[in-house]
């Protein structure tokens, strides 16, 4: 699959048209949705090894059946329960210097196709597992890796998972669209410099479910080159609605937060580079009901974190 180059934007930040700017923005991205479209009919690997046992059982985000074509039963007992928003506009927030949120930028017809991209992949070998220690506890969460191997103990150190599998590469196609959503970001700054570009050749994707959650920490593990740099992360949200923790301090009482939406980006770099973030809880059955009728999703909140290594 070859690398798409995106020729250089148009903004219109500033225009009074949300309509024509959020046009303008996936024009751009066409020939990224076109390849997205493509990739995800590619075969999924095989899981089973070559001498017939089955390595793992495979964790997929996309369940048996037709899609949903009425909305998510609310969980009754659960006081996080919102009712999924389906006509938000497309706006951004700025968090912090260096940090942003683009609100409802990534469209459900893109969120369709990165989820089936992740499906085929997370079902192959290198995919979904659950991540833990040495000790026996593990994450809150269903994890693979693009281009690298990370581990919450032994880092980016190992090539190989406990499985004996290796990740599989960023796919080409997430790497122009990541690229064209910092350059979104950009616009909206008061110079581009407090994001720089960036390319990226590592993502940790995470699926959470509705008791999923992720510890305070900081992204520090890449070269020294990427965090000196302030290269940024860039973090695409589909399905369940999150509750996202951020501040430059391990202190929950001093931090901020902000609710993470299917279809919403949020970027750090710069002098946030180094924010400590967290994800508090999720909402369940918050997935917005348009993308629920063109796909099957598993009920949860998936994740992509891009940065350079």
């Amino acid at each position: 699959m070859a690398t798409f180059l995106l020729s250089k934007p148009c903004f219109y930040p500033h225009s009074s048209s949300t309509h024509l700017y959020r046009r303008d923005v996936f024009q751009r991205h066409s020939i990224v949705k076109y390849s997205l479209r493509q990739y995800h009919h590619t075969p999924a690997a095989a899981t089973v090894a070559a001498d017939g046992v089955h390595q793992r059982e495979p964790f997929g985000l996309i369940l048996p059946g037709a899609p949903n074509t009425s909305s998510p039963t609310p969980n009754t007992g659960s006081a996080t329960y919102t009712k999924p928003v389906t006509n938000r506009p497309v706006s951004h927030q700025i968090l912090n210097p260096g940090m942003i949120v683009l609100r409802n930028h990534i469209s459900i017809r893109d969120q369709v196709d990165i989820v089936k991209i992740c499906h085929t992949l997370g079902v192959g070998p290198g995919g979904f597992q659950q991540p833990g220690y040495s000790s026996g506890s593990k994450l809150q969460l269903q994890r693979m890796c693009f281009g690298r191997n990370w581990d919450p103990e032994t880092k980016y150190r190992e090539r190989y998972r406990n499985d004996g599998s290796i990740p599989p590469p960023v796919p080409p196609v997430f790497i122009p669209l990541v690229q064209s959503l910092i350059q979104d970001a950009q616009a909206h700054l008061t110079s581009a410099n407090e994001i720089p570009l960036m390319r990226p050749d590592v993502c940790l994707v995470n699926f959470y479910t509705a008791t999923g959650r992720l510890g305070l920490h900081q992204d520090r593990d890449e070269r020294p080159y990427s965090i000196r740099g302030g290269l940024p992360v860039v973090s695409i949200s589909i399905g369940d609605a999150g509750e996202f923790l951020y501040g430059h301090t391990r202190d929950e009482d001093k931090l901020q937060k902000v609710v993470l939406e299917s279809g919403d980006v949020v970027i750090f770099g710069g002098k946030s580079r180094l924010i400590f973030h967290g994800v508090r809880g999720i909402f369940p059955n918050s997935t917005p009901l348009p993308l629920l009728e063109k796909i099957k999703l598993r009920l949860g909140r998936l994740n992509l974190t891009f940065r350079q290594f």
